[in-house]
């Protein structure tokens, strides 16, 4: 870049490049509470977009309102209850700061907003938790809120796009649709906990399926203990049964 040329006269030093998050309606919105806060403690920037379902679903799973004037107070409450609901939890890692670039709040219905365009800079998107709907939506193509818009345009744009699936059971339309989403890149992981992790509450279930997340999208954490060949490890057991291994 030659110097007084336009890149070096606008652009900004440290280019801001944020994950994008999308949480649909489905239920399981302590999984993107869990993502967000994950994200938030490893420095990532953050795109949120909460569609007009999740809301209904946040407010009937927690009982908080997503308000959009009101966002950056919501979201600081939303992330510092436990999956358990009990408030204040966790120490949030969000700034007060109304102007603050750690998170951006984009609606749902905004399809000019930054994360609709491909050449607006960003490292990925994670739809957590991802509807039927929303996979139908991406899958199709259809793009008609800006969840869908975001994550068709990170499929364009051969970036990251990590689809945690809450549901059961699963038709063979919505297993076509994933299929589909494999195929163009996109990697599909079900919100389905784990139990070798050693887990006694049910925020070690969420962080579990959480912290999946973010190993996809290579972001570092410390969310779950991870397998390391040893049987009981996770429960910490000095002796473990015999084992009998069937060749």
């Amino acid at each position: 870049m030659k110097p007084g040329s336009y890149e070096d006269q606008h652009s900004p030093r440290q280019p801001r490049r944020p994950w994008v998050v999308g949480v649909s309606g489905a239920s399981g919105t302590p999984y993107a509470a869990a993502v967000l806060r994950g994200l938030l403690d490893a420095g990532e920037r953050v795109d949120l977009v909460v569609s007009r379902a999740s809301r209904l679903t946040l407010l009937d799973e927690t009982g908080i309102a997503f308000r959009d004037a009101r966002w950056r107070d919501d979201l600081r409450t939303w992330l510092a209850r436990g999956a358990d609901g009990k408030p204040d939890t966790f120490d949030v890692k969000l700034s007060r700061d109304p102007d603050a670039d750690d998170v951006r709040h984009w609606p749902a219905g905004d399809l000019a907003a930054g994360p609709s365009s491909g050449s607006y800079a960003v490292k990925g998107m994670l739809i957590v938790p991802a509807s039927t709907a929303s996979v139908a939506g991406v899958a199709l193509g259809l793009s008609k809120d800006l969840l869908q818009r975001a994550a068709s345009v990170t499929l364009k744009e051969r970036r990251t796009l990590v689809v945690a699936l809450r549901e059961t059971p699963l038709n063979g339309q919505t297993l076509r649709h994933l299929v589909t989403l494999d195929e163009a890149g996109a990697v599909v992981l079900p919100a389905s906990p784990a139990f070798y992790a050693g887990a006694t509450h049910i925020q070690d279930l969420v962080d579990f399926v959480a912290g999946r997340v973010l190993d996809a999208a290579g972001v570092p954490h410390r969310l779950y203990r991870r397998w390391e060949g040893e049987l009981g490890g996770a429960r910490g057991d000095d002796q473990v049964d015999q084992v009998d291994h069937v060749d």
